[in-house]
This record gives C-alpha cells, structure tokens and sequence, in this order.
C-alpha cells in the first residue's frame, strides 16, 4: 500500500503498466493491483517497445509523483494458492505450469536448485503466449492454447519459478475471455523447499 502510494496510485484512477520485455514484470504488478482491489490496473500490449514504434513520446530524468491515496481491497475474483492448495488443484483441476517446457520437464534448470514440476502440472510456458515483438497473440489462438492444455471455464491454477510468468498466464486467460485462474505466488521456488514434497519430471 505504501510502495503504490509513493507511486501515485490512488483506488479510483487507472493504472496502466508496461516494462520492456513481454509484460513480465508489467503483468506481474498488474496481478497484484488488482489482487488486492484495484479495479483498473490495465497492462500496455507490447510494452515500452510498443509505445515508441508508434512514435510517441518520452520523457527523461527522475519523476516525482504526488502521492496515491491507494488502499488494500479484496477481488473476490482473484485467488492465490499456497502449496498445498495448488496440489489439491493439481488432482482435482487443472494446474498451469508457466515456465519453459525444458525446465518443467526437469532439464535446463538455471534459476532453482531444484528440478522438475509439481505433479498433475501441465506445462503452458508464458513465453509462448506472446509474439516476438511481446504482443499477446489474439485472443482466439490463446484460447485454443488454454484449451489443448486442458484449462477451460473453471477449477484452473498457475505457477512458475517466482509468480512472476505464472501472472503473465493469469492475464493471457483474461484475454482470451476465460475465468481468471488462481495463482500460486511461490510457485516452484516455494514448492521445493519442503523436501517432502513430490517432484516431477519428464512430460
């Protein structure tokens, strides 16, 4: 609340989010705010990249907002999962993988000590969602990919390494006109480490 405050953002104005690589991180912030209530947290489709290719402007220099008057809400809408919450989704629905397929599939493991995917996951990598200039593919496409993962109108989870591609997901299913999926924010990074807990690997 504080961090968003010093930022300008107050409840009843739109807060609109761009980064510079595929709305990762934008996306992220944008699952956040409205998380926690805010009912106007958009993300700019193709980010920063987009914004200059139409030739507008920007600006340099430190920026100084007046301060937000944001406060914490709830979006019934909106659920996070803890660990266990997202195995029992992983039985009972259908749990999202957002990461690479190579690292869900346990190889090519660069950024945890740990490999593989919580079991029952099926792999839909973020990544994959985008095109190469960091667009959202159309809406009808993303539906189709929801779909072959087997995610449709209801019971559907996310994760990644650190919640932050696994809210990238979160926010494609929004566009292709499906439910907002829960989202596990400690995705595998809080996953593995309890060593009780199964582990995964392979497709």
């Amino acid at each position: 609340e504080a961090a968003m405050r010093a930022a300008g953002v107050s409840n009843d104005r739109t807060v609109m989010i761009y980064d510079d690589w595929r709305s990762m991180a934008a996306a992220r912030a944008w699952w956040l705010l409205q998380h926690h209530g805010h009912g106007g947290a958009l993300v700019l489709d193709g980010g920063l990249g987009a914004w200059l290719s139409a030739g507008l402007p920007v600006e340099q220099g430190n920026v100084s907002p007046a301060p937000g008057n944001f406060r914490l809400g709830n979006n019934p809408s909106s659920a996070a999962l803890d660990a266990d919450g997202a195995a029992a989704l992983a039985s009972t629905g259908v749990l999202l993988d957002a990461r690479p397929e190579d690292r869900f599939r346990g190889v090519g493991e660069t950024v945890d000590p740990v490999a593989g995917h919580i079991p029952g996951a099926r792999s839909l990598p973020a990544l994959e969602l985008a095109d190469e200039r960091g667009f959202l593919l159309p809406a009808g496409e993303l539906r189709k990919r929801f779909e072959a993962a087997g995610a449709g109108e209801g019971g559907v989870g996310v994760y990644c390494g650190s919640g932050i591609q696994a809210a990238h997901v979160a926010l494609a299913a929004l566009v292709a006109g499906l439910p907002l999926p829960a989202l596990y924010p400690g995705s595998w990074s809080d996953w593995i480490t309890d060593p009780a807990r199964p582990i995964a690997t392979g497709a």
